[in-house]
């Protein structure tokens, strides 16, 4: 069996389907004999290029061993699937269990969105406040 890695765009309204996608997908890979090493959802993206007049889509990610059969029905079922958007699948030389940089990315900005919320109103001033506070100096006025 080889190693993949499955990278999907799903239809920005049918992210509430996205579980169930993925453990239907999961199901899939199972029953075929394979294991599913790695399943990242990276959440809504903004899309590099306009896909159907869509700006953004929900990104997802799935490394997995499987045989060429079960690989084809995967691909199959991206192919005939309207949520679907777009797929990419690569062959890897072996399973990939670590989180991906995409992932920490995506950690890196769920953990930041977190302070912000945490910490008020303060955010929102921006550079200001982490500036020394000098006292200002009123512009002077031009004497002719």
């Amino acid at each position: 069996m080889r190693h993949y890695e499955i990278v999907l765009l799903i239809h920005p309204d049918q992210s509430e389907q996205v579980p169930a996608m993925l453990e239907r997908y999961k199901n899939s890979v199972t029953a075929g004999g394979g294991k599913v090493h790695r399943v990242e959802d990276w959440g809504r993206r903004q899309l590099a290029y306009m896909i159907q007049k869509l700006a953004k889509a929900h990104y997802l990610c799935i490394n997995i061993e499987c045989d060429n059969k079960v690989l084809t029905e995967l691909e199959t079922g991206f192919r005939f699937n309207d949520a679907v958007l777009r797929h990419l699948t690569v062959a890897k030389s072996q399973a990939e269990t670590a989180p991906s940089v995409m992932m920490k990315a995506v950690d890196r900005e769920e953990a930041r969105r977190g302070d912000d919320s945490r910490r008020g109103d303060d955010s929102r001033r921006g550079d200001d406040s982490r500036r020394s506070e000098e006292p200002r100096r009123a512009p002077q006025e031009a004497t002719s």
